[in-house]
């Protein structure tokens, strides 16, 4: 895979870095549907935004997402070419460029190198600030090769506004006024909004089912107003499945008509998580198992553990101390282990700490021993430069 383009940022990374420019067809779309006060509202509109509401953002879930981003199913080149059109009328950017953010996201996702991480960039940035950023406005081809090779896609990416365009003026043509400020405006808004609520909601409320390794969560009321998106912790367990509602109860609307186009021939080979990610006994992949493990370290201070350490020790004990830090090059967890020092968490800690903090998983060792080498690693690294103190901080985590 090619190197990832996009540098490590935080917050305050993001200053100045939106094209506002770009934003201000965004932001015309949404002014538009306060024209409803001339326009008035029809029954016809208001069946025209209902309508395009849930065929569009089916061209979000199971177009740009499942299908563009994920592979889940397979279908024909023309079908495919449909769900590119249906797509890119939510005017949400082309099918290669949407597809080629989300799998970065997937890679990265809640790490500093996510493109909308709520951890990393704040709520209203990871709900639509970044698509607007300068970071982000190419599109990397090279992550979506399997799809840039069809000329009609590359066509769509040229002209990645048409649909959008051809539909305003269908429901205009269709019911006036009110069908474009109702039937187009409205229900491209509420699409919008429907589909960033995944990108930043889905990250901060919801349950967790699974351990991901990021901070993807299962909302059942955004499932139900994106098509099944909202079992976004199901999803991240298993990006590659064309279902997202793991359990009967889960509705999710998108797989339901996936299997109607797959009973008429007009899709295939939907793929289903597997029974090991079902029962939640699979093992974590070492991407995961590493994510999990800093989270799980980061929710102790190592700089106060080293100081509480380093206070309890006379100087001639802690210059020891540092020079078997110094001489241990790499084995910090068996130096500190060794030495039986007070104040140091032990690994029963951590275990305690990460079965608080997540859901089950037949990983945990490996998430606790990692863990607990990250976090005595950063004690290690505190205790090389701390020097003798009779302070002892009364809390360590």
């Amino acid at each position: 895979m090619a190197a990832d383009p996009l540098p490590i940022t935080t917050a305050a990374d993001h200053d100045g870095d939106i094209v506002y420019p770009s934003a201000i067809p965004f932001l015309l779309v949404h002014l538009g549907c306060v024209a409803a006060i001339w326009s008035g509202v029809t029954w016809p509109s208001l069946a025209l935004c209902i309508g395009l509401y849930w065929l569009r953002m089916f061209g979000v879930t199971a177009g740009y997402h499942r299908y563009f981003s994920h592979r889940s199913y397979a279908t024909g080149r023309v079908f495919q070419f449909i769900l590119a059109l249906i797509a890119q009328s939510s005017a949400q950017r082309s099918v290669l460029w949407w597809a080629a953010k989300h799998r970065h996201h997937h890679l990265h996702s809640d790490t500093v190198r996510d493109v909308h991480s709520p951890r990393h960039t704040g709520f209203l940035y990871s709900h639509v600030g970044w698509i607007f950023a300068r970071r982000h406005d190419a599109t990397d081809l090279s992550r979506i090769a399997d799809f840039a090779r069809y000329p009609e896609l590359a066509w769509l990416q040229r002209f990645e506004i048409l649909p959008a365009f051809i539909l305003a003026i269908s429901c205009f043509l269709a019911a006036g006024w009110p069908g474009l400020v109702v039937g187009f405006f409205w229900s491209t808004v509420l699409v919008y909004h429907g589909t960033f609520m995944i990108n930043s909601l889905a990250h901060v409320q919801g349950s967790r089912r699974y351990v991901t390794g990021d901070d993807s969560r299962n909302n059942p009321l955004l499932a139900l107003i994106t098509m099944g998106e909202g079992w976004h912790n199901n999803h991240h367990a298993c990006p590659s499945s064309a279902r997202q509602g793991f359990r009967w109860w889960e509705a999710d609307m998108t797989f339901y008509l996936l299997r109607l186009l797959a009973l008429v021939g007009i899709v295939r080979d939907l793929k289903a998580p597997p029974a090991r990610v079902l029962s939640n006994e699979q093992q974590l992949g070492i991407r995961v198992v590493q994510r999990t493990a800093e989270q799980l370290a980061a929710r102790f201070d190592p700089e106060r553990i080293a100081t509480a350490v380093a206070a309890a020790l006379h100087a001639i004990d802690l210059s020891a101390l540092q020079q078997s830090l110094a001489e241990a090059r790499g084995r910090t967890v068996e130096t500190l282990a060794g030495l039986n020092l007070p104040h140091l968490p032990s690994r029963a800690d951590l275990l305690v700490q990460a079965r608080a903090m997540f859901a089950r998983t037949p990983s945990f060792d490996e998430i606790v021993d990692r863990g607990h080498a990250l976090l005595f690693a950063a004690i290690g690294d505190h205790l090389l430069t701390a020097a003798p103190s009779r302070a002892i901080p009364a809390r360590l985590q």
